[in-house]
């Protein structure tokens, strides 16, 4: 049995060049139909998002005011220490005090930079 010219031509157009000519329709991100959102839904992300984002803005807000807080007590307490001490004392709970603070601030600088 012989193969006509034009049904092979055929089978090889479908085979080579038809799935090109598919995928260059389709474009490189998009691998078929959307499915589509209703304006709805939509807004309900949005307002669920915004909320998020809210709570989120306030669990920031109290824990620098929290961290504030410790902060100074902290400096106090470094204060209180270093007046303790002499000009040829310096005391490990002095260091280990500035260190903390250090620690902190960084933490509270850190945060506030941190935005939702």
């Amino acid at each position: 049995m012989k193969i006509q010219p034009w049904l092979s031509r055929a089978v090889l157009f479908l085979v080579l060049i038809a799935p090109s000519v598919m995928k260059a329709q389709l474009g490189p991100n998009n691998t078929g139909p959307e499915t589509t959102r209703t304006p709805v839904e939509s807004e309900e992300m949005q307002k669920m998002k915004k909320e998020v984002a809210k709570k989120a803005n306030r669990q920031r807000q109290a824990d620098l005011q929290k961290d504030t807080e410790k902060l100074f007590k902290l400096a106090t307490e470094l204060k209180d220490y270093v007046g303790k001490t002499d000009e040829n004392i310096l005391s490990l709970d002095v260091l280990k005090k500035a260190e903390e603070i250090e620690k902190l601030a960084h933490d509270v600088k850190e945060k506030m930079k941190t935005s939702y």
